[in-house]
């Protein structure tokens, strides 16, 4: 049985759109586990109301994307854990290619192709290269429509996608659960890079696909999401780079990178995301990193 495990936070009607969608369309055995990170209004009893038979997990603080996956985690009962965004609407059935997909023991994960749902010509995830080891710049070729074939061919990934990863149970046991230090943004890279460590492949499975209506939760150009951007990334450098590369990115972080969008924050008179960069880079350099 497959446990997936979505997130709720001010969004019930996009999480009772992804049950919907999963009812609609999935075939193989599965479980659904809704964990409500303190939303505002009544979102937990219109789930319920709507999806009785999911499981609706309340958290009386709003522990971000790690906490609050791990907390669903803990209600699990399925051998295979999908971490799936609520922002996510499905139009066919897609745990079984990822679900054969992990019986190879050394595949660790699996994230299957992501489309925009809006812009459904256009695939946001076909499989992510690690970033460079000191600028933290991705290196993922952008997608090109003219060769879409050559994006829907299974491959070996680097880096899974946060909004859309399934994850054996034993893989967990052994790795151990997604770091919470983030709160958000970046946990999926490092995840994936604990995985790759350890000894397991992760892999892209295009058979499985999923829609994302993208940052309906999070929306683009704000002081939050600007913010955890800055200090994840930092905490991702002090987590990951080793030795002198270390050094050498938060370097790069903290005198160029920062610098550098506060002056175009400010050209654009932004003082909000001005003042988020600032503050979110000084956190994640100096806040806790484990």
């Amino acid at each position: 049985m497959v446990s997936i495990i979505t997130i709720n936070y001010n969004g019930w009607r996009d999480t009772c759109e992804l049950l919907t969608s999963l009812k609609q369309f999935e075939d193989y055995s599965y479980e659904v586990i809704v964990v409500d990170n303190a939303s505002r209004d009544d979102d937990v009893g219109r789930i319920r109301s709507a999806h009785p038979d999911a499981i609706v997990v309340c958290s009386d603080r709003n522990l971000g994307f790690a906490g609050g996956n791990n907390l669903g985690y803990s209600y699990a009962n399925g051998d295979y854990i999908l971490f799936l965004n609520n922002d996510m609407v499905l139009k066919r059935a897609m745990l079984r290619p990822m679900v054969e997909r992990l019986s190879d023991k050394k595949i660790g994960g699996v994230s299957p192709c992501i489309y925009y749902l809006h812009k459904p010509e256009q695939i946001q995830y076909y499989g992510y290269r690690d970033m460079t080891p000191i600028t933290l710049k991705h290196t993922t070729e952008p997608f090109d429509a003219s060769r879409r074939e050559e994006f829907l061919q299974p491959k070996q990934t680097e880096v899974l996608h946060g909004g859309a990863m399934m994850v054996r149970r034993d893989v967990i046991e052994r790795v151990g659960k997604m770091t919470e230090v983030y709160f958000l943004f970046y946990e999926e890279f490092d995840w994936s890079r604990r995985m790759r460590e350890a000894g397991y492949i992760l892999y892209y499975e295009p058979m499985s696909q999923v829609y994302h209506k993208e940052s309906m939760s999070i929306p683009h150009a704000t002081s939050f999401r600007e913010y955890y951007l800055a200090r994840s990334r930092m905490i991702y450098a002090r987590r990951n780079c080793k030795g002198w590369r270390k050094w050498l990115a938060c370097y790069y972080l903290l005198f160029l990178v920062m610098p550098r969008k506060m002056m175009v924050f400010a050209k654009e008179k932004r003082p909000d995301l001005l003042s988020a960069t600032f503050r979110g880079t000084c956190s994640g350099i100096c806040g806790r990193a484990v």
